[in-house]
């Protein structure tokens, strides 16, 4: 068995400055790297979250892949357990996402908000249901 050390969530943006001001106040910390071509920011221990321009990983792997054809509709989505999603949905909010479902109890037994980050990525932020959490 393989152990991973290390999970990055790579993200491929338009505008990776634009996107990095809108995670940096999403999750309201500062990048730990930001050069041309790659932003990130740590979302826990070992997880990272990074931002990379759509035409430098076009450029990466010689044209292969092209992630502006799949700008029309989320092909996937960040989701994200905290302790005060109501917050970070509302920062979400604030720094341009688009709300596409409030923070409501979900059938999986999260309370879960749902919005579309500047690159129409979904940005899920969530909680265990008070219901199903343990000791309910």
């Amino acid at each position: 068995m393989t152990l991973v050390q290390r999970v990055d969530v790579i993200l491929f943006v338009a505008d990776q400055a634009r996107s990095a001001r809108f995670y940096a106040q999403v999750l309201d910390r500062a990048p730990d790297l930001d050069v041309p071509g790659m932003t990130q920011l740590a979302l826990g221990p070992g997880v990272a979250l990074g931002l990379m321009p759509e035409q430098g990983i076009a450029r990466l792997l010689d044209g292969q892949v092209d992630p502006t054809a799949a700008r029309a509709a989320p092909r996937g989505e960040l989701y994200l357990t905290v302790d005060d999603p109501a917050a970070l949905h509302a920062r979400a909010l604030a720094a341009g996402a688009r709300e596409l479902s409030p923070l409501a109890p979900r059938s999986w037994g999260d309370d879960a908000a749902y919005s579309l980050d500047p690159d129409g990525h979904l940005l899920v932020v969530a909680r265990r249901s008070a219901a199903t959490a343990p000791g309910a």
